[in-house]
């Protein structure tokens, strides 16, 4: 499996924000969204066999894990590493763009699935998979502009997330102010979540590995 990193910081996103949670990024994503804050993990890393993860993951505290990227989908071992983790104990979460088949994951593992919005410039289309998502699970849509946020309100309508699954809101860090959001939600009247991201309130923008 290619790593960019894994490290031990506070979940800074969804509804486990501000937890304690060991990171591990995979590397390579088969999208290129315009506002992406990882590029630094579409190449490079380092090949890990999944033993090596796992005593990398042992050395932390937390017992919440989150495989992301990148988009680790695109790591063949993934279903195996999440069960290893979950046979260990551990919490697991995976973050994903959802354009991928999610199915071969253990039931136990939290899906975070970013719905790419006409302003990622990789706008989803075909969201059958949505269909797939269980309670646990949790959708997140990403915004740079009150059309955005219309066109994710009408995902959201049309696929009756509401009470199905955990629906975050995330505002494009500059680009949209997080109080305009929060107007936009509670306007509609949807039961989502306003997800900013804590770690860059917390340590900067341009910080890694927290």
């Amino acid at each position: 499996m290619r790593v960019t990193e894994i490290f031990f910081s506070i979940q800074g996103e969804g509804t486990r924000a501000g937890r304690p949670c060991v990171f591990v990024r995979f590397t390579g994503c088969d999208l290129r969204c315009v506002w992406c804050d990882t590029a630094y993990a579409f190449s490079g890393g380092t090949e890990r066999t999944r033993a090596e993860i796992l005593a990398e993951v042992a050395r932390h505290p937390a017992r919440f894990v989150l495989l992301t990227g990148g988009e680790p989908t695109l790591q063949a071992e993934l279903p195996e590493l999440a069960r290893e983790l979950l046979d260990r104990g551990y919490e697991v979460a995976v973050e994903t763009h959802g354009q991928r088949p999610l199915g071969g994951l253990p039931r136990e593992v939290v899906r975070i699935a970013d719905v790419k919005t006409p302003g990622s410039g990789e706008v989803a289309r075909d969201l059958s998979w949505l269909a797939g998502l269980r309670p646990h699970d949790e959708v997140k849509f990403v915004v740079d502009s009150e059309a955005d946020w219309r066109w994710a309100l009408g995902v959201i309508r049309a696929e009756r997330l509401e009470g199905r699954v955990t629906i975050l809101v995330s505002p494009v860090q500059g680009k949209v102010d997080p109080r305009e959001a929060a107007r936009w939600i509670l306007e509609s009247g949807v039961e989502a979540r306003l997800n900013l991201q804590l770690h860059k309130i917390v340590w900067g923008a341009e910080a890694r590995g927290v």
